[in-house]
Protein backbone atom coordinates (compact mmCIF):
# COMPACT_ATOMS: atom_id res chain seq x y z
CA UNK A 1 0.00 0.00 0.00
CA UNK A 2 3.04 1.94 0.90
CA UNK A 3 4.39 1.86 -2.28
CA UNK A 4 1.71 2.36 -4.54
CA UNK A 5 0.51 5.53 -2.60
CA UNK A 6 4.49 7.06 -3.32
CA UNK A 7 4.49 6.08 -6.48
CA UNK A 8 1.20 7.61 -7.92
CA UNK A 9 2.39 10.71 -6.03
CA UNK A 10 5.39 10.87 -7.41
CA UNK A 11 3.91 9.99 -11.04
CA UNK A 12 1.58 12.56 -10.72
CA UNK A 13 4.20 15.11 -9.79
CA UNK A 14 6.13 14.19 -12.93
CA UNK A 15 3.45 14.65 -14.67
CA UNK A 16 2.80 18.24 -13.34
CA UNK A 17 -0.41 18.02 -11.93
CA UNK A 18 -0.93 20.85 -9.47
CA UNK A 19 -0.51 19.66 -6.27
CA UNK A 20 -3.67 20.37 -4.72
CA UNK A 21 -5.24 17.83 -7.50
CA UNK A 22 -2.67 15.40 -6.83
CA UNK A 23 -4.16 15.05 -3.41
CA UNK A 24 -7.13 14.74 -4.08
CA UNK A 25 -6.68 12.32 -6.56
CA UNK A 26 -4.66 10.42 -5.08
CA UNK A 27 -6.73 10.24 -1.79
CA UNK A 28 -9.73 9.65 -4.19
CA UNK A 29 -7.35 6.17 -5.87
CA UNK A 30 -6.37 4.65 -2.26
CA UNK A 31 -10.34 4.91 -1.31
CA UNK A 32 -11.06 3.19 -4.64
CA UNK A 33 -8.39 0.90 -4.34
CA UNK A 34 -8.19 0.00 -0.70
CA UNK A 35 -11.26 1.25 1.51
CA UNK A 36 -14.23 -1.49 1.75
CA UNK A 37 -16.97 1.46 2.27
CA UNK A 38 -16.89 4.77 -0.63
CA UNK A 39 -14.89 7.01 1.73
CA UNK A 40 -15.39 9.68 -1.12
CA UNK A 41 -18.75 10.64 0.40
CA UNK A 42 -17.71 11.72 3.74
CA UNK A 43 -15.67 14.63 1.69
CA UNK A 44 -18.37 17.62 1.89
CA UNK A 45 -17.97 17.14 5.72
CA UNK A 46 -14.51 16.69 6.15
CA UNK A 47 -14.10 19.99 3.53
CA UNK A 48 -16.77 21.62 6.17
CA UNK A 49 -15.41 20.32 9.69
CA UNK A 50 -11.92 22.01 8.70
CA UNK A 51 -12.53 24.56 6.47
CA UNK A 52 -14.41 26.47 9.37
CA UNK A 53 -11.51 26.02 11.69
CA UNK A 54 -10.97 29.29 13.55
CA UNK A 55 -7.22 29.16 13.64
CA UNK A 56 -7.24 28.68 9.79
CA UNK A 57 -8.81 32.30 9.22
CA UNK A 58 -5.45 33.45 10.21
CA UNK A 59 -3.79 32.63 6.92
CA UNK A 60 -5.45 34.94 4.34
CA UNK A 61 -4.80 37.85 6.89
CA UNK A 62 -1.58 37.19 6.97
CA UNK A 63 -1.30 37.24 3.50
CA UNK A 64 -3.18 40.24 3.01
CA UNK A 65 -0.89 42.06 5.85
CA UNK A 66 2.45 41.14 3.25
CA UNK A 67 0.49 42.37 0.63
CA UNK A 68 -0.05 45.86 2.11
CA UNK A 69 3.35 46.00 3.62
CA UNK A 70 4.71 45.16 -0.34
CA UNK A 71 2.46 47.62 -2.28
CA UNK A 72 2.19 50.88 0.20
CA UNK A 73 5.91 51.02 -0.43
CA UNK A 74 6.74 50.37 3.56
CA UNK A 75 9.37 47.18 1.97
CA UNK A 76 11.05 49.24 -0.10
CA UNK A 77 11.68 52.09 2.82
CA UNK A 78 12.76 48.54 4.40
CA UNK A 79 15.16 47.84 2.51
CA UNK A 80 17.03 51.29 2.22
CA UNK A 81 16.72 51.34 5.57
CA UNK A 82 19.06 47.64 6.21
CA UNK A 83 20.93 48.90 2.79
CA UNK A 84 22.17 51.64 5.31
CA UNK A 85 23.07 49.26 8.40
CA UNK A 86 24.52 46.09 6.83
CA UNK A 87 25.70 47.73 3.66
CA UNK A 88 29.37 47.45 5.17
CA UNK A 89 30.40 44.14 5.92
CA UNK A 90 31.78 41.71 2.85
CA UNK A 91 28.82 40.98 0.59
CA UNK A 92 27.59 44.32 0.63
CA UNK A 93 23.90 44.27 -0.27
CA UNK A 94 23.61 41.04 0.08
CA UNK A 95 23.57 41.06 4.12
CA UNK A 96 20.51 43.33 3.41
CA UNK A 97 18.97 41.32 1.29
CA UNK A 98 19.18 38.61 4.37
CA UNK A 99 18.28 41.36 6.93
CA UNK A 100 15.15 42.46 5.14
CA UNK A 101 14.12 39.07 4.96
CA UNK A 102 14.19 38.36 8.21
CA UNK A 103 12.26 41.21 9.09
CA UNK A 104 9.97 40.99 6.61
CA UNK A 105 9.51 37.74 7.32
CA UNK A 106 8.63 38.81 10.94
CA UNK A 107 5.48 40.64 9.56
CA UNK A 108 4.35 38.79 7.06
CA UNK A 109 4.33 34.73 7.53
CA UNK A 110 5.14 33.59 4.31
CA UNK A 111 8.10 32.81 2.61
CA UNK A 112 6.91 33.24 -0.82
CA UNK A 113 5.79 36.30 -0.26
CA UNK A 114 8.63 37.42 1.54
CA UNK A 115 11.10 36.11 -1.45
CA UNK A 116 9.29 37.84 -4.12
CA UNK A 117 8.98 41.58 -1.83
CA UNK A 118 12.62 41.61 -1.39
CA UNK A 119 13.57 40.26 -4.38
CA UNK A 120 11.18 42.91 -6.24
CA UNK A 121 12.83 45.43 -4.65
CA UNK A 122 16.88 44.58 -4.21
CA UNK A 123 17.33 42.70 -8.21
CA UNK A 124 17.73 45.69 -9.55
CA UNK A 125 21.21 46.53 -7.57
CA UNK A 126 22.72 43.46 -9.43
CA UNK A 127 24.02 44.59 -12.08
CA UNK A 128 24.20 48.55 -10.62
CA UNK A 129 26.80 47.61 -8.22
CA UNK A 130 28.45 44.44 -10.03
CA UNK A 131 27.33 41.52 -7.56
CA UNK A 132 28.02 37.57 -8.28
CA UNK A 133 24.81 37.90 -9.51
CA UNK A 134 24.42 33.74 -8.57
CA UNK A 135 25.06 34.01 -5.22
CA UNK A 136 22.96 37.78 -5.01
CA UNK A 137 19.89 35.63 -6.00
CA UNK A 138 21.12 32.95 -3.77
CA UNK A 139 20.66 34.93 -1.00
CA UNK A 140 17.28 36.51 -1.96
CA UNK A 141 15.60 32.68 -2.34
CA UNK A 142 17.65 31.50 0.97
CA UNK A 143 16.43 34.33 2.94
CA UNK A 144 13.06 34.06 1.92
CA UNK A 145 12.95 30.96 3.25
CA UNK A 146 12.43 32.48 7.02
CA UNK A 147 9.03 33.00 6.67
CA UNK A 148 8.55 29.47 7.65
CA UNK A 149 10.35 29.90 10.92
CA UNK A 150 10.57 33.17 12.08
CA UNK A 151 6.96 34.26 14.04
CA UNK A 152 4.72 34.70 12.84
CA UNK A 153 4.54 31.72 10.53
CA UNK A 154 1.84 30.83 8.73
CA UNK A 155 3.72 26.64 8.34
CA UNK A 156 3.75 26.81 12.01
CA UNK A 157 -0.10 27.61 12.43
CA UNK A 158 -0.93 24.77 10.36
CA UNK A 159 1.59 21.83 12.42
CA UNK A 160 -0.17 23.63 15.64
CA UNK A 161 -3.11 23.21 14.08
CA UNK A 162 -2.33 19.30 12.92
CA UNK A 163 -0.50 18.42 15.82
CA UNK A 164 -2.69 19.83 18.38
CA UNK A 165 0.34 22.00 19.88
CA UNK A 166 0.33 25.73 21.47
CA UNK A 167 0.77 28.26 18.70
CA UNK A 168 2.48 30.70 21.27
CA UNK A 169 4.66 28.22 22.34
CA UNK A 170 5.73 27.34 18.76
CA UNK A 171 6.28 30.93 17.77
CA UNK A 172 8.29 31.38 20.96
CA UNK A 173 10.65 28.63 19.86
CA UNK A 174 10.91 29.51 16.57
CA UNK A 175 12.53 33.12 17.19
CA UNK A 176 16.30 31.62 17.91
CA UNK A 177 16.37 29.15 15.27
CA UNK A 178 15.01 31.77 12.64
CA UNK A 179 17.30 34.55 13.43
CA UNK A 180 20.43 32.31 14.39
CA UNK A 181 19.84 30.45 10.70
CA UNK A 182 19.80 34.40 9.80
CA UNK A 183 22.93 34.99 10.62
CA UNK A 184 24.51 32.06 9.70
CA UNK A 185 23.31 32.97 5.98
CA UNK A 186 24.90 36.10 6.38
CA UNK A 187 28.52 34.16 7.69
CA UNK A 188 27.85 32.08 4.34
CA UNK A 189 27.94 35.57 2.60
CA UNK A 190 31.12 36.39 4.56
CA UNK A 191 32.76 33.63 3.71
CA UNK A 192 32.20 33.91 0.29
CA UNK A 193 33.43 37.09 -0.05
CA UNK A 194 36.47 36.92 1.70
CA UNK A 195 37.12 33.81 -1.06
CA UNK A 196 36.13 35.96 -3.51
CA UNK A 197 36.20 39.69 -2.76
CA UNK A 198 34.61 40.59 -6.51
CA UNK A 199 31.65 38.80 -5.67
CA UNK A 200 30.98 41.27 -3.12
CA UNK A 201 30.62 44.41 -5.62
CA UNK A 202 30.95 48.12 -5.41
CA UNK A 203 30.73 49.46 -1.97
CA UNK A 204 28.04 51.24 -0.99
CA UNK A 205 28.92 54.70 0.75
CA UNK A 206 26.94 55.57 3.80
CA UNK A 207 27.47 57.42 6.73
CA UNK A 208 26.53 57.97 10.57
CA UNK A 209 24.15 60.74 9.76
CA UNK A 210 22.10 58.20 7.09
CA UNK A 211 22.04 55.37 9.22
CA UNK A 212 20.34 57.50 11.87
CA UNK A 213 18.08 59.15 9.59
CA UNK A 214 17.32 55.66 8.39
CA UNK A 215 15.88 54.18 11.38
CA UNK A 216 12.78 55.86 11.03
CA UNK A 217 11.76 53.43 8.16
CA UNK A 218 12.30 50.19 10.20
CA UNK A 219 9.90 50.96 13.09
CA UNK A 220 6.61 50.68 10.65
CA UNK A 221 7.75 46.77 10.51
CA UNK A 222 9.15 46.47 14.39
CA UNK A 223 5.72 48.27 15.03
CA UNK A 224 3.59 45.72 13.38
CA UNK A 225 5.56 42.34 15.06
CA UNK A 226 5.15 44.09 18.09
CA UNK A 227 1.32 44.06 17.60
CA UNK A 228 0.97 40.87 16.43
CA UNK A 229 3.05 38.99 18.28
CA UNK A 230 3.17 41.02 21.58
CA UNK A 231 -0.53 40.80 21.41
CA UNK A 232 -0.83 37.08 21.69
CA UNK A 233 1.98 36.79 24.31
CA UNK A 234 0.21 39.50 26.19
CA UNK A 235 -2.80 37.66 26.52
CA UNK A 236 -5.33 40.31 24.40
CA UNK A 237 -5.25 38.13 21.44
CA UNK A 238 -5.46 34.67 19.41
CA UNK A 239 -3.18 33.90 16.87
CA UNK A 240 -5.94 34.68 14.13
CA UNK A 241 -6.84 37.98 16.05
CA UNK A 242 -3.62 39.13 16.22
CA UNK A 243 -3.05 38.65 12.30
CA UNK A 244 -6.41 40.64 11.91
CA UNK A 245 -4.49 43.31 14.56
CA UNK A 246 -1.34 43.19 12.44
CA UNK A 247 -3.47 44.41 9.23
CA UNK A 248 -5.23 47.17 10.63
CA UNK A 249 -2.16 48.49 12.22
CA UNK A 250 -0.58 48.33 7.94
CA UNK A 251 -3.39 50.29 6.29
CA UNK A 252 -3.24 52.74 9.42
CA UNK A 253 0.88 53.27 8.56
CA UNK A 254 -0.16 53.14 4.67
CA UNK A 255 -2.86 55.88 5.18
CA UNK A 256 0.23 57.62 7.38
CA UNK A 257 2.24 57.27 4.31
CA UNK A 258 -0.47 58.45 1.94
CA UNK A 259 -0.16 55.84 0.16
CA UNK A 260 -3.67 54.05 0.95
CA UNK A 261 -5.77 54.28 -2.05
CA UNK A 262 -8.66 52.42 -3.66
CA UNK A 263 -6.68 50.89 -6.18
CA UNK A 264 -4.35 49.68 -3.83
CA UNK A 265 -5.99 47.84 -1.52
CA UNK A 266 -7.63 46.16 -4.58
CA UNK A 267 -4.96 45.27 -6.06
CA UNK A 268 -3.14 43.92 -2.32
CA UNK A 269 -7.05 42.08 -1.84
CA UNK A 270 -6.80 40.65 -5.67
CA UNK A 271 -3.19 38.91 -4.18
CA UNK A 272 -4.58 37.56 -1.30
CA UNK A 273 -7.48 36.19 -3.13
CA UNK A 274 -5.19 34.05 -5.80
CA UNK A 275 -2.84 33.07 -3.05
CA UNK A 276 -5.45 32.21 -0.45
CA UNK A 277 -7.22 30.16 -2.82
CA UNK A 278 -4.39 28.52 -3.68
CA UNK A 279 -3.67 27.61 0.03
CA UNK A 280 -6.54 26.38 1.02
CA UNK A 281 -7.05 24.11 -1.92
CA UNK A 282 -4.07 22.12 -1.24
CA UNK A 283 -5.01 21.98 2.54
CA UNK A 284 -8.26 20.48 1.69
CA UNK A 285 -7.17 18.50 -0.46
CA UNK A 286 -4.41 17.27 1.98
CA UNK A 287 -6.91 16.67 4.95
CA UNK A 288 -9.06 14.62 2.62
CA UNK A 289 -6.09 12.41 2.06
CA UNK A 290 -4.97 12.34 5.56
CA UNK A 291 -8.09 11.19 6.37
CA UNK A 292 -8.01 8.35 3.50
CA UNK A 293 -4.72 7.32 4.90
CA UNK A 294 -6.19 6.72 8.43
CA UNK A 295 -8.95 4.93 7.17
CA UNK A 296 -7.62 2.59 4.98
CA UNK A 297 -4.65 1.86 8.06
CA UNK A 298 -1.96 2.88 6.14
CA UNK A 299 -0.81 5.56 8.96
CA UNK A 300 -1.04 2.25 11.55
CA UNK A 301 1.41 0.35 9.16
CA UNK A 302 4.08 3.18 8.77
CA UNK A 303 3.98 3.46 12.60
CA UNK A 304 4.20 -0.28 13.18
CA UNK A 305 6.22 -0.46 10.20
CA UNK A 306 8.72 2.07 11.56
CA UNK A 307 8.84 1.39 15.66
CA UNK A 308 9.78 -2.60 13.94
CA UNK A 309 13.09 -1.53 12.04
CA UNK A 310 14.08 -2.04 15.53
CA UNK A 311 16.28 1.47 15.47
CA UNK A 312 17.08 3.90 18.55
CA UNK A 313 15.11 6.92 19.14
CA UNK A 314 18.32 8.80 17.45
CA UNK A 315 18.45 6.74 14.38
CA UNK A 316 15.18 6.75 13.73
CA UNK A 317 15.13 10.85 13.87
CA UNK A 318 17.60 10.84 11.04
CA UNK A 319 15.69 8.11 9.65
CA UNK A 320 12.89 10.74 9.44
CA UNK A 321 15.19 13.79 8.72
CA UNK A 322 16.69 11.65 5.56
CA UNK A 323 13.06 10.66 4.42
CA UNK A 324 12.20 14.70 4.75
CA UNK A 325 15.18 15.81 2.88
CA UNK A 326 14.47 13.37 -0.27
CA UNK A 327 10.81 14.44 -0.39
CA UNK A 328 12.00 18.22 -0.53
CA UNK A 329 13.53 17.77 -3.67
CA UNK A 330 10.04 16.52 -5.29
CA UNK A 331 7.03 17.99 -3.39
CA UNK A 332 6.06 21.11 -2.38
CA UNK A 333 6.35 22.16 1.61
CA UNK A 334 2.95 23.17 2.33
CA UNK A 335 1.54 20.00 0.92
CA UNK A 336 4.42 18.16 2.46
CA UNK A 337 3.55 19.72 5.89
CA UNK A 338 -0.07 18.68 6.12
CA UNK A 339 0.44 15.56 4.24
CA UNK A 340 3.11 14.09 6.62
CA UNK A 341 2.63 15.43 9.78
CA UNK A 342 0.02 13.50 10.98
CA UNK A 343 1.74 10.23 9.79
CA UNK A 344 5.16 11.34 11.26
CA UNK A 345 4.72 13.73 14.64
CA UNK A 346 2.87 10.84 16.49
CA UNK A 347 5.93 8.48 15.53
CA UNK A 348 8.10 11.59 16.37
CA UNK A 349 6.14 12.08 20.02
CA UNK A 350 6.21 8.17 20.83
CA UNK A 351 10.17 7.86 20.69
CA UNK A 352 10.43 10.65 23.36
CA UNK A 353 10.87 14.07 21.33
CA UNK A 354 9.20 16.80 22.15
CA UNK A 355 6.85 18.23 19.57
CA UNK A 356 7.39 21.90 19.64
CA UNK A 357 11.11 21.27 19.51
CA UNK A 358 10.30 18.63 16.02
CA UNK A 359 7.79 21.17 14.85
CA UNK A 360 10.64 23.93 14.83
CA UNK A 361 13.27 21.25 13.35
CA UNK A 362 10.54 20.49 10.62
CA UNK A 363 10.31 23.81 9.81
CA UNK A 364 14.03 23.62 8.79
CA UNK A 365 13.96 20.89 6.66
CA UNK A 366 10.41 22.50 4.69
CA UNK A 367 12.61 26.10 4.49
CA UNK A 368 15.55 23.43 3.13
CA UNK A 369 13.09 22.57 0.64
CA UNK A 370 11.94 25.77 -0.47
CA UNK A 371 15.31 26.02 -2.42
CA UNK A 372 16.12 22.48 -3.44
CA UNK A 373 15.21 21.54 -7.02
CA UNK A 374 13.24 20.23 -8.45
CA UNK A 375 9.85 21.13 -6.91
CA UNK A 376 11.67 24.32 -4.95
CA UNK A 377 9.34 26.96 -4.96
CA UNK A 378 11.16 30.15 -3.91
CA UNK A 379 13.51 29.18 -6.82
CA UNK A 380 10.69 29.50 -9.31
CA UNK A 381 9.64 32.72 -7.34
CA UNK A 382 13.08 34.43 -7.42
CA UNK A 383 13.44 33.36 -11.16
CA UNK A 384 10.45 34.85 -11.79
CA UNK A 385 11.38 38.41 -10.51
CA UNK A 386 14.17 38.35 -12.19
CA UNK A 387 12.96 37.88 -15.12
CA UNK A 388 16.46 37.09 -17.44
CA UNK A 389 18.85 34.29 -17.39
CA UNK A 390 18.68 31.16 -16.38
CA UNK A 391 17.33 28.98 -13.74
CA UNK A 392 20.72 27.00 -13.13
CA UNK A 393 22.20 30.65 -11.85
CA UNK A 394 19.37 30.54 -8.82
CA UNK A 395 20.08 26.74 -8.18
CA UNK A 396 23.63 27.64 -8.02
CA UNK A 397 23.64 30.31 -5.94
CA UNK A 398 21.53 28.59 -3.28
CA UNK A 399 23.79 25.80 -2.81
CA UNK A 400 25.74 27.37 -0.50
CA UNK A 401 22.85 28.05 2.03
CA UNK A 402 21.27 24.72 1.46
CA UNK A 403 24.75 23.79 3.31
CA UNK A 404 24.34 26.05 5.79
CA UNK A 405 20.83 24.79 6.58
CA UNK A 406 22.19 21.40 7.05
CA UNK A 407 24.29 22.90 10.01
CA UNK A 408 20.94 23.95 11.16
CA UNK A 409 19.06 20.79 11.15
CA UNK A 410 22.37 19.17 12.93
CA UNK A 411 22.55 22.22 15.57
CA UNK A 412 18.85 21.90 16.52
CA UNK A 413 19.23 18.09 17.74
CA UNK A 414 22.37 18.09 18.84
CA UNK A 415 21.09 21.37 20.98
CA UNK A 416 17.50 21.35 21.16
CA UNK A 417 17.36 23.90 23.71
CA UNK A 418 18.02 26.25 20.99
CA UNK A 419 14.36 25.78 20.36
CA UNK A 420 13.12 24.91 23.65
CA UNK A 421 14.93 27.54 26.03
CA UNK A 422 12.34 30.64 25.53
CA UNK A 423 9.38 28.57 25.75
CA UNK A 424 10.51 27.05 28.87
CA UNK A 425 10.84 30.65 30.19
CA UNK A 426 7.48 30.69 29.90
CA UNK A 427 5.67 27.66 29.64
Amino acid sequence: MLGFTLILLLALIALSVPIAAALGVLGLALDHVYSPMPLFLALGDVAWQNSTEYLLVAIPLFILLGEILLRSGIAARMYGAMVQWLSWLPGGLMHSNVGSCALFAATSGSSVATAATIGTVALPEVERRRYNERLFVGTLAAGGTLGILIPPSINLIIYGLLTDTSVPQLYLAGFLPGFLLASLFMVTVVIACLYRRSWGGTKVETSWEDRIASLRHLLPPLGIFLVVVGSIYAGIATPTEAASLGVVAALGLAAANRTLSFSMLREAVEGTMRTTAMVMLIILAAIFLNFTLAAVGLTQALTEFIENLGLTPMQTLLVIIAFYLILGCFMETLSMLITTTPLIVPIVVSLGFDPVWFGILMMVMLETALITPPIGVNLYVVQGVRGRGSMNDVIIGTLPFVATMFVMIVLLVLFPNIALWLPSLFY
